[in-house]
């Protein structure tokens, strides 16, 4: 897009989707770094696009929800040019058994531009857990590995060893007392309770910090012009593996390359992804089976 070498946010009205506090660690960021002016949508129940507690389940992908957010938060200031918003995925780790894993997306549209940038973090400095316990003792160690209560907790009933919210649902967990009182309440209608993380923002420092950082990444993004039409966003879609071994000199699971790619014209640049010419061998599957 022409504008793409010329466009500034300095002044521009932004609507913000969130009820749970992201504009904390989103609004000064954007507006230091891009000169927005960040206002938050009015009334708007982003909980309606799904719970980390499960009764409402998550339409779409987690870039789906994002977008989807962002255009509910249009409809409650028609004159705010952009919209932003953020969604969080968290599971276990891809590669490492039993270490958690979060992502964090943060993401821009320019309803004027066309523009659409993704900001992300990722990585396993979550504390997301969950457990099923059966006394009071279970839930207050699984409470302490969880960093409670500067983090907060949910406690969910639980049938066949898996969560029911329809049965028993308990947020807003912050003292020890609303913890007992939660967990005896799950323990008299199911015999059993699922506590887990409360992974929304309000109530997690450590997901909020990760919001910030997607938020600075979706800045840098910003500042990244394609060399072949100036628009923004230029920046790694792809990573290729296979760095040669310093050892037997075969391919490795070490990342070889990087590919930027242009949104507006599809100019694509391939780069190297490290200065060294072969990877260590404890990333080659020949040589570390």
């Amino acid at each position: 897009m022409a504008e793409g070498n010329v466009l500034s946010y300095l002044g521009t009205p932004a609507v913000l989707a969130t009820m749970h506090g992201k504009e904390r660690v989103i609004a000064p960021v954007l507006e230091q770094t891009l000169g927005m002016r960040v206002s938050i949508a009015s009334g708007l129940d982003t909980d309606r696009f799904g719970t980390f507690s499960g009764e409402i389940a998550r339409a779409g992908s987690q870039l789906e929800a994002a977008r989807a957010k962002i255009f509910a938060a249009f409809e409650t200031n028609p004159i705010a040019r952009v919209g932003v918003a953020s969604e969080g995925s968290f599971g276990p780790h891809p590669h490492i058994p039993f270490l958690p894993f979060g992502l964090e997306l943060v993401v821009l549209i320019d309803r004027v531009s066309g523009l659409e940038l993704i900001g992300q973090d990722s990585g396993p400095h979550t504390n997301f857990s969950h457990q099923v316990v059966s006394n009071f003792d279970e839930a207050s160690a699984f409470a302490k590995r969880a960093g409670f209560p500067e983090h907060g907790l949910m406690v969910v009933g639980c049938v066949n060893g898996r969560p029911a919210p329809a049965c028993a649902l308990i947020k807003d967990i912050t003292d020890v007392p609303g913890l007992q009182f939660a967990v005896q309440k799950a323990l008299a209608v199911c015999g059993s309770a699922f506590i887990e993380t409360d992974m929304r923002a309000h109530r997690n420092p450590t997901r909020m910090l990760a919001i910030e950082r997607a938020t600075r990444d979706l800045a840098r993004r910003f500042m990244s012009h394609c060399p072949a039409c100036s628009f923004r966003g230029f920046d790694v879609t792809e990573r290729i593996a296979g760095l040669p071994c310093d050892w037997c000199g075969g391919p490795t699971n070490a990342i070889r390359h990087h590919v930027l790619q242009c949104h507006a014209c599809g100019h694509r640049d391939e780069r190297p992804a490290t200065s060294s010419t072969t990877a260590d061998p404890g990333q080659c599957d020949f040589c570390n089976p």
